[in-house]
């Protein structure tokens, strides 16, 4: 039953999977092959053409750093716009909350 019934419909899925992303992916993450080379070896390579798709898509990403393509700006995802990386006011900096609060716990320890 599962060798029949599952398993093709595991490898349709992969290979689904593998060319719906590689239509929605840009082109430098797509090693160096056009979009419809791609296409090709994924649907006469179903289980192999996927996974290599997976690897280099992954590798590309990789090489950028985990950011997207640097020609075009991001859009912002469904979280919305992208919050700078530094902290934005003094209190929103984990460091700072922990220096006061260790000269407040100095200040206790002196008065009492």
């Amino acid at each position: 039953m599962f060798a029949r019934v599952i398993l093709p419909l595991l490898v349709v899925g992969l290979a689904l999977y593998a060319l719906l992303d590689l239509f929605g992916s840009e082109e430098d993450e797509r090693g160096g092959l056009p979009r419809w080379l791609w296409a090709v070896i994924i649907v006469l390579l179903p289980i192999f053409g996927a996974v290599a798709w997976i690897v280099v898509k992954q590798s590309a990403r990789r090489a950028s750093g985990g950011r997207g393509p640097s020609s075009r700006p991001r859009r912002p995802g469904p979280s919305g716009p992208r919050r700078p990386s530094g902290p934005v006011a003094p209190d929103d900096d984990p460091e700072f909350l922990w220096r006061l609060e260790q000269e407040k716990r100095r200040r206790e320890r002196g008065e009492s």
